[in-house]
C-alpha cells in the first residue's frame, strides 16, 4: 500500500493539535515564542500558530549572529504574518562565551557550530519567561531523522508541530496555508561554510523523504541508504528522554 499525505486534512489537523495544546497546557494568555529563520520550518510552524491562536498570541524572535545576510527572509514572514518580533543579536553573546572558553580550552568545530544554536534556544526561553510563553520547537521528521538539529539547541522546545512531518510534506503544508513561495522553497545553508544542508548530508531531502515513508528503499544506492541508517542510529540520543538510573525495589 502506497503511501498518501493529504494536505488540507493534515493542516487542518495541526491547527487543532496546537489548540489543544494550549488549551490543555496553557492560560488564554499564553503567546507561542518562535525563532524565526526565514526557512520552510519556522515559516510553516509560525503561521500554523497564528491559525490556531491568532496573531497576537505568536511573537517571533529574530535572532542573527552579527550580520545575517539573509535576514530579510525573516523580516518578511513576520510581516506577512503580522505578528510582534524583537530582534535579539546574538553576536556578542557567542563571541564572548567563545573567547571565554578559549582561555581554558580550544573549541572543537562542533563547540563552534553547536554553540550559537544553544544560545539562541536561551533567548528564546528568556523572551518566553518575559512574555507568559510556550516556546515552539521547529524541527521536521527528515532533520530529526538524521541528526540535523542540536541537542538542547533547536531541537529543544515546548511543543513541537512538525516533528512528524518530512521536509517534502511541510513544503506542501507551506504552500497550502499561502506562504510566500521565497520562504516556503528557500533553500537551507548551514551560514558556515557556505554549503546547503542537502550539500552537507550527501542526498537529497527528497531521497530521504521517500526512503522514511517507505516509498524507496535505496536498494540503487547502498552506500546513501547504509549511510541515513547509521546517522539515524548514531542520532537516536537526541530524540529520546534522556536515560536515568532507576532504584530496584
Amino acid at each position: 500500500m502506497s503511501y498518501t499525505f493529504d494536505t488540507e486534512k493534515t493542516a487542518a489537523d495541526l491547527v487543532n493539535w496546537v489548540k489543544e495544546y494550549f488549551e490543555k497546557n496553557a492560560t488564554p494568555e499564553t503567546k507561542a515564542v518562535i525563532g524565526i529563520s526565514g526557512g520552510k520550518d519556522s515559516s510553516v510552524a509560525a503561521a500554523v500558530c497564528v491559525k490556531a491562536l491568532g496573531k497576537d498570541r505568536v511573537i517571533g524572535v529574530l535572532m542573527p549572529q552579527g550580520e545575517q545576510a539573509d535576514i530579510d527572509f525573516s523580516k518578511l514572514l513576520v510581516k506577512t504574518l503580522d505578528i510582534k518580533h524583537y530582534i535579539i543579536n546574538v553576536g556578542d553573546t557567542v563571541s564572548t562565551f567563545m573567547g571565554e572558553l578559549k582561555k581554558h580550552i580550544e573549541p572543537s568545530n562542533q563547540a563552534v557550530v553547536n554553540t550559537p544554536a544553544r544560545i539562541r534556544m536561551t533567548t528564546l526561553y528568556a523572551v518566553a519567561a518575559c512574555v507568559g510563553g510556550r516556546v515552539v520547537n521547529t524541527c521536521n521528521l527528515s532533520e530529526d531523522w538524521v541528526g540535523y538539529s542540536t541537542k538542547f539547541g533547536d531541537a529543544a522546545g515546548d511543543f513541537s508541530p512538525l516533528s512528524d512531518l518530512t521536509v517534502t510534506e511541510v513544503k506542501k503544508i507551506g504552500d497550502y496555508l499561502g506562504l510566500p513561495k521565497e520562504l516556503v522553497h528557500k533553500v537551507p545553508i548551514d551560514g558556515l561554510c557556505g554549503k546547503t544542508d542537502e550539500e552537507n548530508l550527501g542526498f537529497t531531502y527528497a531521497m530521504l523523504d521517500t526512503y522514511i515513508r517507505g516509498e524507496n528503499d535505496l536498494s540503487d544506492v547502498p552506500e546513501i541508504k547504509e549511510k541515513i541508517d547509521r546517522m539515524h542510529r548514531n542520532n537516536l540520543h537526541k530524540l529520546q528522554l534522556m536515560p536515568k538510573f532507576e532504584m530496584t525495589k
